[in-house]
């Protein structure tokens, strides 16, 4: 096994932790709660599919980008949430069924949505693009539902056990993500900087923006919702993303750096939100979150 066969390795293997822990403390109703609340996911379809397609699809037409970072853009707008995106999501104050609903709606939907605007794209464009569906279900598979049925069944029949081993699995996943995650930024780095310029940053930093701002109006009137919403947005899954660039642009070889750019900025970009939500919770009196709760 190679070096970057091993990282790979330890990256997948901190993510199915990170989901199976995610599952040990949520529940099967907490799944289809959206499908449950079609108004909701409706507007959680409308802000992650068809707005941000539509932005990605205006700057990378609309500038003079890099091929790369127009890569990056369309494929980062039409991939569903990252797996590991709740634990955050839970810090700023998210809700479980909300978050894990849209986590579950969102990556099953994008089985048929992905590739549908993908041939959309491909219309207006005029280059040949897609993805299997089988693909896209996969990894869906693999990185999400699963391990997260596999956390939700043990809760379920082996409650004892769940409690004791969900805060340790959270930890290991985090440290295995950052030791896979350094290497990989260090290699990548050389090429994340050769991108910096002629207005990438900017238009990364819109995109990610314009996320958080869609998904926070988006959300419904629960300032909880809201917060997912945007977040939710603003991040989407880089192994999907990664996977479609891979299938439909070969030969572009900085794909890969604009995409882990991407997620580095729209990470950063994402702190002052969440800074800005709880300075909001803080301010609000003890009646008006007794309200809320």
């Amino acid at each position: 096994m190679s070096l970057s066969e091993f990282i790979l390795l330890v990256l997948k293997i901190s993510i199915v932790l990170s989901v199976l822990a995610i599952g040990l403390n949520v529940t099967f109703a907490d799944t289809a709660y959206l499908f449950r609340k079609p108004g909701l996911l409706g507007k959680a379809l409308l802000s992650m599919y068809v707005v941000m397609p539509i932005v990605a699809l205006v700057l990378a037409l609309s500038f003079d980008l890099n091929p790369a970072v127009k890569v990056a853009l369309v494929t980062l707008s039409v991939s569903p949430i990252p797996p590991i995106l709740p634990n955050k999501e839970f810090k700023a104050g998210g809700s479980a069924n909300y978050t894990i609903g849209l986590l579950v709606a969102t990556g099953l939907l994008a089985v048929v949505i992905t590739p549908l605007i993908l041939e959309v794209f491909e219309r207006v464009t005029g280059r040949p693009l897609g993805m299997p569906m089988s693909t896209i279900a996969a990894k869906v598979l693999a990185t999400i539902l699963v391990p997260l049925v596999i956390g939700i069944a043990i809760r379920t029949f082996a409650p004892s056990i769940g409690e004791k081993v969900a805060k340790p699995l959270a930890k290991i996943a985090a440290v295995l993500l950052l030791l896979g995650l350094v290497p990989v930024l260090i290699s990548a780095g050389r090429a994340i900087l050769s991108l910096i310029g002629d207005g990438t940053l900017l238009s990364l930093g819109a995109f990610a923006l314009v996320g958080l701002l869609v998904g926070h109006l988006l959300g419904g009137p629960e300032t909880e919702n809201r917060r997912v919403l945007a977040l939710s947005t603003a991040s989407r899954h880089p192994a999907v993303a990664l996977g479609i660039a891979h299938a439909n642009f070969p030969n572009q070889k900085f794909a890969v750096a604009a995409i882990f750019l991407y997620v580095l900025l729209s990470t950063i970009l994402s702190v002052p939100y969440i800074s800005w939500l709880k300075r909001a919770d803080a301010s609000k009196s003890p009646s008006e979150n007794h309200a809320e709760a």
